[in-house]
């Protein structure tokens, strides 16, 4: 193996490419600790050490800081870190592990989306947002359930009429103006046209 190029990626870090292919990120100081210069050979051991060893530990505690500032689905916190240039195999391994201790956990992340979002968000408009984010169907559906066992999900006409009270609407003083504009508004959450359309139309 040898380094064929070493490119600055920021301020403090450099991408490092192995036999004309990028093979990681690199701090300047973990650069100068193995000796890694253009041009020269990567041993065996050096380059098992960085890939076995230092970068799954950054990528690990990397993803435990991010996890201090916010909730993150498995799907967007493994893209997080392949932002950051991990090796897709090292970012999953750090995902995997912050999940083994519930530190991820898209079934309370979703429970938590659903209550958060019940009055403002139609149920299928919630489905769409967290399917987006990389949460299986399988667990969404799962979170519907619970939520909906717990009593933490209104039906359509409970969510419909709780928007229109926030927008102040009234359909009796409405002008037709006015009634396509928060048909839209409703239509655009998600919910179903049979539900608005009684809601909404004197």
């Amino acid at each position: 193996m040898t380094v064929t190029g070493i490119i600055k990626f920021s301020e403090s870090k450099r991408k490092i490419y192995i036999d004309q292919e990028f093979a990681f990120v690199l701090y300047k100081g973990d650069i100068h600790k193995y000796g890694l210069e253009e041009d020269k050979e990567l041993t065996e051991e050096v380059f098992e050490e960085i890939y076995k060893v230092l970068l799954p530990k950054r990528a690990k505690l990397r993803a435990m800081n991010l996890l201090k500032s916010r909730d993150y689905t498995a799907h967007q916190l493994q893209a997080k870190l392949l932002q950051g240039l991990y090796p897709p195999e090292i970012a999953k391994q750090a995902v995997e592990y912050v999940k083994s201790f519930h530190y991820v956990d898209d079934e309370r992340y979703a429970i938590a989306f659903i209550r958060s979002n019940n009055v403002r968000k139609s149920r299928k408009r919630m489905v769409q947002d967290l399917l987006q984010k990389g949460i299986s169907k399988e667990v969404v559906e799962k979170a519907l359930q619970i939520c909906e066992e717990d009593h933490d999900i209104l039906d359509e006409d409970r969510q419909i009429a709780l928007l229109l009270e926030k927008k102040g609407f009234h359909r009796e003083t409405a002008d037709q103006k006015e009634l396509q504009r928060i048909y839209g508004f409703l239509m655009r959450k998600g919910f179903s046209q049979e539900n608005v359309y009684r809601a909404i139309f004197p």
